[in-house]
């Protein structure tokens, strides 16, 4: 195991918050991220976990109390109306078949990229997109339209290959979004679709849970970066806060005095 090594392949009686936190401090020397470094110390973690699941381990677990770094919410861009006309009217100017489809599905959806790029026409079922083998584990199925569903079946007829519908298209995604001339904040470049999904069915007063389900999110805490584009995003406040509640009290009262 890599992290193992990098840790100085110690025997996880001798491994401490200590030793930990030396290494974390020479990996963020040598310009390892935060993000990464926090999902380092979740697989150290889960190893003990897992040994104290199975009996191996009784002494607790050694990084139970290292806090990890906060890391500061990235923005999240989300292409306007505008923004998606210049790209979809940019995505065919190029050479490869696949990739006009694949961010149409992705805009339909909420998918991943990898996710609509490896379809397959067996995932196409009675109206709907069947994914499977997604980043949570969890199969999902989200509606498309009709037009939608005849688009994919005759690419596939055309262009696919065996069951598989598409061939990749990142590169052509790439060169599309640098033609429209539309800047992305770094590690957005395909996520974009997704987050252009969620942001506008939120704002067209689309359910939070329903899109939770939509985009396949383990935690409801994911999809709640969404919520404040909701047109009524924390109205209550305005009639349930407790100055309001006083003044409906007090103007009842002066309505019926007994």
């Amino acid at each position: 195991m890599a992290l193992a090594k990098a840790v100085g392949d110690p025997l996880a009686e001798n491994f401490s918050a200590d030793n930990f936190a030396q290494y974390r401090t020479q990996r963020l020397s040598e310009g390892v991220t935060a993000s990464n470094l926090n999902r380092e110390q979740q697989y150290l973690k889960a190893v003990y976990n897992e040994l104290e699941r199975l009996d191996y381990w009784k002494k607790g677990n050694p990084l139970a109390k290292v806090r990890a770094f906060k890391i500061p919410e990235r923005e999240m861009k989300f292409l306007t109306a505008e923004e998606m006309d210049a790209l979809l009217a940019t995505l065919p100017l190029g050479r490869n078949k696949h990739v006009m489809l694949i961010s149409k599905i992705c805009l339909a959806t909420g998918a991943r990229w990898s996710e609509a790029e490896e379809l397959r026409i067996g995932q196409l079922r009675g109206g709907t997109i069947q994914y499977a083998r997604t980043k949570s584990g969890k199969t999902r199925a989200v509606p498309i339209a009709k037009d939608l569903e005849a688009e994919i079946r005759e690419h596939h007829r055309v262009h696919g290959s065996g069951d598989q519908i598409f061939a990749p298209a990142w590169s052509a995604f790439r060169e599309g979004i640098e033609r429209a001339q539309i800047a992305l904040p770094d590690g957005q470049m395909t996520h974009v679709l997704r987050h252009t999904f969620a942001s506008h069915f939120m704002m067209g007063g689309g359910n939070i849970l329903a899109l939770q389900r939509i985009l396949g999110h383990s935690s409801l805490t994911m999809t709640m970066r969404y919520a404040h584009l909701a047109p009524d995003h924390l109205q209550e406040a305005v009639n349930l806060n407790p100055l309001a509640l006083l003044a409906r009290r007090l103007s009842h009262a002066k309505v019926d005095p007994a």
